[in-house]
């Protein structure tokens, strides 16, 4: 790993990033999915996908949305996992066929049973039920559903229904659910608890888990499976694996497959999919923690400088695939958990991932100086990576920026201190700044 850092500022309180080439170019006929994603949760980067803005139906990846909802409503103290509810006359609006607990109005049930029923069993039930006692009714929270897939980015996503009934204007993409997923791990792991359960019963009622991928990888963890037959077969799947990496000891993926044609074949790409990712990409430490930056001048204040240090140290994900032809995902072995290409000679060649990557990071300040008072938070730099030359990922970096001015004393002092100086106190000193190599 070889990386050149220039031109960097600020401590990372924000990190709004955008994401851009695949790291992995991977021949979509090869991979049985309608629309496919492959995201690594740390870095928020795109590792490789195919058709992941197209809107398709969403089936039960829809109770994903049902369930954050849910567990950001306990976190926040407005639900408690213990609290016991009584079912009312909404469950009656769920039809024989549908997914469900047979929930009967009357029927006590805590929250935690609720949760268990709706990503384990899929119950539609459950979803009505968490749905009216979260927002008083299902349209409204069908209304809150939306506004917060508006908050997580999902741009193309629409939903007319908490439990992923098909409807022309209930929709989502694989990119979408992507970002629902990676607000999940990250916001409400308690997720994972349930969407990692083998099975589950209630009332005598027993369910076996409909994910098969748990199976085939115990470092699998959920998420959702969904179907309808407008749908296909439906799987959103993470997965948490150690790494020989000491940037970061553990390292998760996320793999959304839409439109499979089968409950075995979703599990199998999603899985097959992820392997591929773990084996050809790593995450690398571009930015270190804790790490003086670069010194910006500050006008009209006692503090003369801004020291600019790293909070948190920035992670990129990059490619440990070099070969210029896309991969076949039927290439790839499971057992040896490498490509099996063969070449010109007819002869098997295996693929083993690149040790070095040519990477390199791209820093402009947005600032050159800094003028109190300050009380806001302030976008001082972009960054941008590259691999091969080839944009990977950006980052516009904030800092919750504090600085008081001098009072009327202090500019006096100020002053007269600058009688004596060659400069006036408006002069601005260049920014300082601490280029970072590391090799």
């Amino acid at each position: 790993m070889k990386f050149f850092l220039s031109l960097f500022t600020l401590f990372s309180l924000l990190c709004a990033n955008l994401t851009h080439a695949n790291l992995l170019n991977i021949a979509p006929e090869t991979v049985e999915a309608q629309a496919w994603s492959i995201v690594d949760a740390q870095s928020g980067q795109i590792i490789a996908e195919h058709n992941s803005h197209a809107q398709r139906a969403p089936a039960s990846l829809t109770k994903m949305m049902v369930a954050y909802i849910a567990l950001k409503e306990i976190e926040a103290g407005k639900l408690r996992k213990e609290e016991v509810l009584t079912a009312t006359p909404v469950v009656t609006t769920v039809m024989w066929d549908e997914s469900q607990m047979y929930l009967k109005a009357g029927e006590q049930i805590s929250v935690d049973q609720l949760l268990a029923g709706l990503i384990v069993m899929s119950a539609n039930d459950a979803a009505v039920t968490l749905a009216e006692k979260i927002s008083g009714s299902v349209p409204q929270f069908v209304a809150r559903m939306n506004k917060e897939a508006q908050a997580l980015g999902m741009k193309d996503t629409h939903f007319s229904n908490p439990a992923g009934i098909t409807m022309t204007d209930h929709y989502s993409t694989a990119a979408d659910i992507s970002l629902l997923a990676k607000a999940i791990v990250k916001q409400t792991p308690e997720y994972l608890h349930y969407s990692k359960m083998p099975s589950f019963s209630y009332n005598q009622r027993f369910h076996r888990a409909t994910n098969l991928a748990l199976k085939m990888d115990p470092t699998a963890d959920g998420l959702k499976t969904g179907y309808t037959k407008a749908a296909g077969y439906n799987l959103a799947l993470t997965a948490e694996r150690p790494t020989q990496n000491p940037d970061a000891d553990k390292r998760r993926l996320i793999v959304v497959v839409l439109g499979t044609p089968s409950a075995v074949k979703r599990a199998e790409v999603a899985h097959k999919l992820m392997n591929l990712a773990y084996t050809y990409t790593r995450d690398e430490e571009v930015i270190p923690k804790q790490r003086l930056i670069a010194e910006l001048p500050v006008i009209k204040s006692t503090l003369k400088i801004f020291k600019v240090e790293t909070q948190q140290p920035a992670i990129v994900t990059t490619s440990l695939y070099d070969q210029a032809t896309p991969i076949d995902l039927n290439s790839f072995d499971l057992l040896t958990q490498r490509i099996h290409m063969i070449d010109t000679n007819q002869q098997v060649k295996i693929i083993e991932p690149i040790q070095t990557t040519n990477t390199h990071v791209n820093i402009k300040l947005n600032e050159q100086h800094l003028t109190a008072p300050l009380t806001q938070v302030m976008n001082l730099a972009t960054v941008t990576v590259y691999q091969n030359n080839q944009l990977i990922r950006s980052l516009q970096i904030e800092n919750n920026v504090q600085i008081e001015e001098a009072n009327i004393f202090q500019k006096i002092m100020t002053w007269l201190t600058g009688l004596f100086s060659f400069f006036s106190t408006n002069d601005v000193k260049a920014a300082k700044l601490y280029p970072l190599n590391q090799g």
